[in-house]
């Protein structure tokens, strides 16, 4: 057992794997085609719309929104950071997309 400093003895505790039982309905499967996002926050969520524009059309479908915390933002950034220099790793740089956005409408990305 390993000892402290003070001379007390202690069990090393190595941490609980937790295997995540994932289930996925047909639906969600399915999945949605977006090529819009529009994020907003406040102090304790970032709300994220995921929509689908018809191109030469002025209208949008919200197909899903997200609900994370701060914490979870920031993780799933950092998730989408490493996911993206691995696929530019395999398949090459992914170009900046140039595209006009209507600047008076925040959060449009």
């Amino acid at each position: 057992m390993p000892v402290t400093g003070k001379g007390n003895t202690m069990e090393e505790k190595k941490p609980q794997e937790v295997k995540l039982d994932v289930k996925l309905s047909d639906d969600v499967a399915d999945g949605a085609y977006v090529n819009l996002a529009v994020i907003n926050h406040n102090e304790s969520e970032f709300v994220v719309d995921f929509l689908f524009v018809q191109p030469q059309t002025p209208k949008a479908n919200v197909r899903s929104r997200v609900i994370v915390s701060p914490k979870n933002a920031k993780r799933l950034m950092a998730a989408l950071h490493e996911s993206i220099g691995k696929y530019e790793q395999s398949f090459g740089a992914i170009a900046p997309v140039v595209q006009p956005v209507d600047a008076s409408v925040e959060g449009y990305h």
